[in-house]
């Protein structure tokens, strides 16, 4: 038999990584430690040894040797108000998470996830652990980055509200790209007491960033069937809705069932028959079982879900190990659908889906 030689050009680069990883893992665990060293002063720097320690649950020692590595490597500054990142340690932070995510295995669990809930695509964010403060932010730029990609001329955007959608909306970056003819709405009316987490104050927001149209919606829920009829017959109301059944781009958070109805006000009586009826998830509005399907729905102006299940481009951001179940119901309306969420919810549906 003859001996194959190696052919250096086909020689993928995320295989390069998984040798080095089985070979030699105390690299690996270096190279992560490092990552998320530089990953938490990016976000909180200038930051002092002793408060990098409490974040990472790590040894001061160990914050230090690593500090020294990164600062000897021009990636981060120190100075009397504590250490902060370098212009060239924010490029190797953007260069590093391609790395630490093959090293972490997650674009085989991306496939998994994907596989399991047979959805158009998966995009998995690292942990550094189970309560990670800084993963939503995480979320939020990579829901960001993927929007730039799908958003075309004449798109119409939809987005609903939350801390969640409020997060990929503020890590929108603008580039050099112009469109031309978008225009951003609020897929439902308001929910919350905060304004700055509110569909309508999020639209403006982001139609800011991308110098587009947008129009905004000022209706509460729990709208009584005849207020609704009546409202829609308002020329100003009436043209938002016709907007929002032509959404091309929806981006919305998933919640938890009995999480939602309680920031909706609902009695704990309420809540209770709820859960009873199956729900696990909410989302524009609708309260949905493990199946799918619809177990309660708000009677407010905004997406419906006929409108919803045709849309092309649908993008949910979810995050905590909690959300596994509200994913895997919101995933049976739409194989559209890509999903934003965290290592730790990804890793929970796939252990349920083996179980069952």
């Amino acid at each position: 038999m003859k001996n194959k030689k190696l052919d250096r050009g086909k020689f993928e680069f995320d295989e390069l990584i998984s040798v080095l990883n089985n070979m030699v893992p105390d690299l690996m665990e270096v190279i992560e430690r490092r990552y998320n060293v530089l990953r938490i002063i990016n976000f909180l720097g200038p930051i002092g040894r002793r408060s990098l320690s409490d974040k990472l649950d790590l040894t001061e020692r160990n914050i230090r040797t690593a500090s020294t590595a990164l600062k000897r490597q021009g990636l981060i500054n120190i100075n009397q108000e504590g250490m902060i990142i370098t212009p060239r340690g924010k490029n190797t932070l953007d260069r590093l998470k391609y790395i630490f995510h093959i090293i972490k295995g997650l674009k085989v669990l991306e496939e998994k996830l994907k596989d399991v809930l047979k959805i158009k695509n998966v995009i998995i964010v690292p942990n550094s652990s189970e309560d990670d403060p800084f993963i939503y932010k995480e979320m939020g730029k990579t829901a960001a980055n993927y929007l730039r990609g799908v958003i075309k001329d004449d798109s119409i955007i939809g987005l609903t509200g939350g801390t969640t959608i409020a997060q990929v909306v503020e890590e929108y970056r603008v580039e050099k790209d112009k469109f031309t003819n978008v225009t951003v709405v609020p897929a439902r009316g308001g929910l919350g007491k905060k304004v700055e987490y509110q569909a309508n104050t999020i639209v403006q927001n982001l139609a800011n960033k991308l110098q587009c149209n947008y129009k905004t919606l000022y209706t509460p829920d729990f709208l009584s069937k005849d207020t609704i009829e009546s409202l829609l017959k308002e020329p100003s109301i009436k043209e938002i809705t016709e907007l929002i059944e032509d959404i091309d781009i929806l981006i919305f958070g998933i919640g938890r069932a009995d999480k939602m109805a309680d920031r909706r006000g609902l009695k704990e009586e309420e809540i209770e028959t709820l859960l009873k009826k199956g729900a696990v998830s909410e989302a524009f509005g609708y309260y949905f079982n493990e199946s799918g399907e619809i177990v309660h729905e708000i009677s407010t102006i905004g997406i419906e879900l006929q409108t919803f299940k045709r849309i092309k481009n649908l993008i949910a951001v979810a995050g905590g190990s909690d959300k596994a179940k509200s994913i895997i119901s919101i995933s049976e309306l739409n194989k559209n659908l890509t999903l934003v969420c965290d290592e730790s919810v990804a890793k929970k549906i796939i252990f349920k889906y083996k179980e069952e």
